[in-house]
């Protein structure tokens, strides 16, 4: 009987300083990594965000940024977790290592696009609202995402394009600047009046009230054409008033030569045909 109890005692003994003390100790450190961890994730993503914020970073690259952060750094607390719990976690970073370089291979189109729409919304080439024109393209900006832009078209349609193509060629702001120049051609033929032609341009341009007096507008005889003689007609408006000033610019020139005589010539062209008829005698 006495016996008996010293084995249980001695087996209790080896079972407490054997497996309950030392997997307690991992356990309790475990849990003091995690919970340390999850707490410092959260204060450094919440310093992130004030820093992205503080930087006027745009709201939807601050969240993305700061969800990628939050997820990568649970990560490393889930992985230096297991580690203290005796998880060989050599071979989980190289399975989430291969798993991502799948997966980065197999959206590498995506990413292109993701890397794009960072670099878009930081820099701000351009913004919700303005005119511009991409890829051939003109339309007004109504989103700017992360992989994808938005535009709507002239014609009201909606054109959303991939952001590497957007970043990988050249981009038109038209609503950066608060002016604009307008910039015309207008030929006459060789037999009108070139200093009457000038002058019809000079008073419709000053006529028009949108046309701005600073910088001054350009009307100057740019080219002896090959059937016309050509003028450059080169006025400032606010960016808002360009396509008013430039349709009705071109009706009025039209009216007012046509009252002043002054033709605007079209290319054409002149056959002559000569008729060789050989006598033959005999």
């Amino acid at each position: 009987m006495i016996f008996d109890n010293l084995t249980n005692h001695l087996d209790m003994h080896t079972l407490w300083d054997t497996y309950i003390i030392p997997w307690g100790t991992h356990i309790i450190f475990a849990a003091l990594i995690f919970f340390v961890g999850k707490a410092l994730t959260n204060f450094l993503v919440k310093l992130l965000r004030k820093l992205l914020q503080k930087a006027r970073i745009d709201p939807m690259l601050t969240n993305f940024v700061v969800s990628v952060s939050k997820t990568l750094l649970l990560l490393l607390v889930v992985i230096a977790t297991l580690s203290q719990l005796g998880v060989n976690t050599a071979s989980l970073i190289a399975l989430i290592g291969a798993a991502g370089l799948a997966i980065g291979l197999a959206l590498q189109n995506s990413l292109q696009n993701f890397a794009a729409g960072v670099l878009l919304l930081t820099f701000k080439h351009f913004k919700v609202g303005d005119v511009v024109e991409i890829g051939g393209k003109i339309g007004t900006v109504e989103a700017v995402g992360i992989f994808s832009t938005t535009l709507r078209t002239g014609d009201n349609k909606t054109l959303i394009m991939p952001n590497g193509a957007i970043y990988s060629g050249s981009i038109t702001n038209f609503s950066t600047k608060p002016t604009r120049r307008v910039d015309m051609t207008f030929g006459i033929g060789y037999d009108d009046d070139l200093k009457k032609a000038k002058s019809i341009l000079e008073q419709l341009v000053q006529e028009d009230e949108r046309v701005l007096k600073d910088p001054q507008p350009t009307i100057a005889l740019s080219e002896l054409g090959d059937s016309s003689i050509n003028f450059i007609v080169r006025p400032w408006v606010n960016s808002s008033d360009y396509w008013a000033v430039y349709w009705d610019m071109n009706e009025k020139v039209k009216l007012s030569f046509d009252d002043a005589g002054i033709s605007i010539p079209y290319p054409q062209m002149d056959v002559h045909l000569h008729n060789d008829t050989k006598t033959d005698k005999q």
